[in-house]
């Protein structure tokens, strides 16, 4: 089981989370691109850009904040945090 916790904050309190779970036989990276388009989509936000340091804290931590600076539109938070919970 894959599973990726989503969280929105603003203020440094937690707003709305969601888990989403995958148990495809996919490849990693395929599982954390659709857990995001999943979230977003529950969220109803628009798809954050990955940047490089999204990348880096990613590839380190299983986890990465996606700020403004990752949104096309303006978000009415602090940031989106995606977090890598359970891997098989």
């Amino acid at each position: 089981m894959f599973r990726v916790w989503g969280k929105i904050f603003k203020d440094n309190h937690m707003l709305r989370d969601t888990v989403v779970c995958d148990d495809s036989d996919d490849t990693r990276t395929h599982k954390v691109m659709r857990a995001l388009e999943e979230m977003c989509y529950t969220f109803d936000l628009g798809k954050p850009i990955w940047l490089e340091s999204n990348i880096r804290d990613f590839q380190h931590h299983a986890k990465t904040r996606f700020h403004q600076d990752s949104f096309v539109e303006e978000i009415d938070f602090d940031y989106l945090e995606f977090q890598v919970i359970e891997e098989d």
